[in-house]
């Protein structure tokens, strides 16, 4: 009984571990370089109920450096795309996700446990005012090096382009992207967000594996900037 018990209470326990280092972690701000300046560009972080996508307005600058996506489907050059959406997931879950009742037990437990990881790219229109859109400003250093970041993310081929994955997007006008590093249940999509900002100087919390923690983050170190 005491076994059982003590097995009960583990169960119980680790979730709750998780989900208060997931608000410590968004607090405690990480490592990174100070490249704050005067705000000369404006990115967007768009969210779902568990996952977090940069968007990067569509200047003529972001369409030459992503204009491999263009024969991968994504129209970068169409006039009405306003935004690139660029997200990071695990390749089993992230791949199937296009609806919650896509995702299967296998993709979900493969996630947790390790997964390699994968870029998705797609061209959005002008964005309508949401709840789940947040705009962070940033000065000229701190969105170049996101830039170079972004690059170094995508695993490429011997002639240095990026590689595409041989699966359909969710829409008509997204593709997905190999992409470097692993996915699992301590290094998620948001963590990666994370790692992402403060790689290219910008403040953030030292560990944010959910939305909620992406969100107080961006409230306690950047709460006076967003909108």
């Amino acid at each position: 009984m005491r076994r059982t018990l003590r097995s009960v209470a583990l169960i119980v326990a680790l979730p709750l571990v998780y989900f208060l280092a997931s608000i410590a972690g968004a607090l405690i701000p990480g490592p990174g370089q100070d490249l704050s300046g005067r705000h000369t560009q404006t990115i967007g972080l768009i969210q779902g109920p568990i996952h977090t996508d940069i968007l990067l307005p569509l200047t003529p600058g972001i369409r030459a450096r992503f204009a491999f996506a263009e024969a991968s489907g994504v129209p970068l050059n169409d006039p009405r795309a306003a935004w690139l959406l660029v997200g990071w997931g695990a390749t089993g879950f992230y791949t199937t996700a296009g609806t919650y009742a896509d995702i299967t037990a296998s993709a979900v437990l493969t996630a947790a446990i390790g997964d390699t990881s994968v870029l998705r790219l797609d061209a959005l229109g002008p964005l309508p005012d949401m709840p789940e859109l947040t705009f962070l400003p940033l000065s000229g250093a701190q969105y170049q090096s996101l830039l170079t970041t972004l690059d170094a993310t995508f695993a490429r081929d011997a002639s240095g382009l990026p590689r595409p994955l041989d699966h359909p997007g969710f829409t008509d006008t997204d593709a997905f992207f190999h992409a470097n590093g692993g996915f699992h249940l301590f290094r998620t999509c948001n963590v990666w967000l994370g790692k992402t900002l403060r790689a290219a100087g910008i403040p953030f919390g030292i560990w944010t594996p959910t939305t909620q923690s992406v969100n107080l983050s961006l409230w306690w170190h950047h709460g006076d900037q967003t909108g």
